[in-house]
């Protein structure tokens, strides 16, 4: 009993060595002579240099050009550059798609939906399968788009699609990987200045929510804030994939090995973008 009073005369003390709480006093209202403060200033998209500032600071792998070696990369890629050297002379690339395996896939599982939607429009697929950002940067810089913005004759492109960035998943971060779509958009601005610009949010992937499907939605948020220096138009589409499921699950009918598109995928992406494939070239 000792030792409870004890504790209850201890902690009576104690209270009565804390300091008196202050007294509020009421602020005073604002001067009518004093001006405003200043509106909080929001951090520019742009730099001096007409550059979207970049969320990575220092080294950024998915930023840099960097080529590939494997034997199909580099047919591939040599490949194109003889079809964009036409273009160059003849002017008879309408819509160029730019991206990995995903977009390669026209000419397999999207095949007819290709020729159903884009063959009239003398589409050019510059697809190749696991390319990165890097990759891209690298391809659209040395070749795949030399001699298009004033052909000997015909036009130029009048628009790019652009969707590219899920193969960085693994091995860079949100902010590198945005980076990395970011300099693709301001380098097809920068090569061809009057060619529009379509770019999609990375796709969903994996069956069900999951860390990469996260941090391709993380890259897409961050894209959104980054548009003006390229004057690209931004659509997602990822609901598309997903539709009605409430637990996010993309069906395997959609994406059979939960990132490639099916047939029906390809229809579903040709269906969504088509309204603003058709604005964006100007037709009725």
């Amino acid at each position: 009993m000792a030792l409870l009073s004890g504790a209850i005369v201890g902690s009576a003390f104690a209270q009565s060595q804390q300091p008196a709480k202050p007294t509020m006093v009421p602020a005073p209202p604002p001067d009518p002579n004093e001006p405003p403060p200043p509106p909080r200033v929001k951090r520019p998209s742009i730099d001096a240099n007409g550059k979207a500032v970049r969320y990575s600071t220092g080294d950024n792998p998915a930023a840099k050009p960097v080529p590939r070696t494997d034997k199909g990369w580099v047919e591939r890629n040599d490949a194109f550059n003889k079809r964009v050297k036409q273009a160059a002379e003849k002017g008879d690339a309408g819509v160029l798609f730019i991206g990995d395996s995903i977009t390669q896939g026209w000419e397999g599982e999207g095949k007819e939906v290709w020729e159903k939607y884009y063959a009239k429009r003398n589409a050019v697929n510059l697809g190749i399968g696991g390319d990165r950002t890097q990759h891209v940067i690298y391809r659209l810089q040395n070749g795949n788009l030399d001699g298009l913005a004033k052909p000997a004759s015909g036009s130029a492109p009048k628009l790019a699609v652009v969707m590219i960035g899920t193969n960085n998943a693994n091995d860079n971060t949100a902010f590198n990987i945005a980076d990395g779509v970011i300099t693709v958009l301001e380098t097809i601005h920068e090569k061809l200045p009057q060619t529009k610009i379509l770019v999609l949010g990375i796709f969903p992937r994996e069956r069900r929510p999951g860390p990469l499907r996260q941090k391709n939605e993380a890259v897409n948020e961050l894209i959104t804030h980054r548009l003006d220096s390229s004057g690209a138009v931004y659509m997602d589409i990822s609901n598309e994939f997903i539709g009605n499921s409430k637990d996010g699950e993309i069906s395997s009918e959609i994406m059979p090995d939960a990132l490639h598109l099916s047939a029906k995928g390809y229809e579903i992406w040709a269906k969504a973008i088509e309204p603003m494939v058709k604005e964006l070239l100007g037709e009725k």
